[in-house]
């Protein structure tokens, strides 16, 4: 089941077919306990409407955005490169192995985009990447009953000049996407499930790649189990979970750039790349 958020509403996908359930609240929808089934009891007395994807909004309604990071190999390597010259890399290694996970706060409802929307470089970086995630979604209880595909973005040189930079190469405008659905399956998302990032710069692919969640260090229940160990959302929380697919240390974001992030099931999330007017 994929809920969608429209100008119309809650609109919930199935079996490539699409059912307006109109003007609810999206905190008290989310939250539902048994939220797969009470969907599936929702729209068996619904017709289903014809209905464009592209009219989908960011799947959020007063929920915070919080990432993990350093959850895989390839992030760890490259976040102790990055900081090789300040002498920080030492930390990124550490946090790879250690119990306590990496956990920061990312972004509030009103600075984050939805897909089509546009993410933002920093005009004081010159080393700019996306960062395509696995995103869970927290309910109240605690309980994982949701993924969106999300996009961590991140200054690279503002973070590896000094780790505790890290709120500015993370938290600004636009920095954090998440897209263009919540998913709730029945059962748990496959670990085999693979993460797709393409980027486009004048129509043409500078970047392509692709890997499994089943490549991350953490477990998702362990990373949800530090985040709400002393914290409590009330409304839920997102989740993302990791970096997987890092650009080449000579790759930077340009204006212009197109990203597309594909999670199947979940579908694809593109944003257009700009800076703030």
């Amino acid at each position: 089941m994929k809920i969608y958020n429209s100008p119309e509403g809650i609109i919930i996908g199935n079996s490539n077919k699409f059912y307006l359930l109109g003007k609810l609240d999206w905190d008290e929808f989310v939250n539902q306990p048994n939220l797969h089934q009470k969907i599936k009891e929702k729209i068996a007395s619904i017709s289903p409407k014809a209905w464009d994807e592209s009219k989908a909004m960011i799947p959020i309604g007063t929920q915070e955005i919080w990432a993990a990071g350093v959850t895989y190999m390839r992030s760890r390597e490259a976040r102790m490169e990055e900081s090789k010259e300040s002498g920080a890399d030492v930390f990124y290694s550490k946090v790879y192995e250690a119990e306590r996970p990496e956990l920061f706060f990312k972004s509030t409802p009103y600075r984050a985009s939805g897909p089509g929307d546009p993410v933002y470089i920093r005009r004081d970086s010159q080393w700019n990447v996306p960062e395509p995630e696995l995103t869970l979604f927290v309910n109240k209880d605690g309980d994982i009953v949701g993924y969106t595909v999300g996009n961590d973005m991140s200054s690279r040189d503002i973070e590896g000049e000094n780790p505790l930079y890290l709120p500015q190469a993370k938290c600004y405008d636009r920095a954090a996407a998440i897209g263009p659905c919540l998913w709730v399956p029945e059962q748990p998302i496959d670990p085999d499930t693979l993460i797709e990032m393409a980027i486009r710069r004048n129509g043409a692919k500078v970047f392509e790649g692709q890997i499994s969640i089943n490549q991350m260090k953490r477990k998702h229940k362990e990373l949800v189990g530090f985040l709400t160990r002393e914290m409590s959302f009330p409304k839920g929380v997102y989740l993302m979970t990791g970096t997987c697919l890092v650009p080449g240390d000579d790759f930077t974001l340009a204006e212009g750039d197109e990203i597309d992030i594909t999670i199947e099931p979940i579908g694809t999330l593109t944003n257009p790349v700009t800076f703030k007017n």
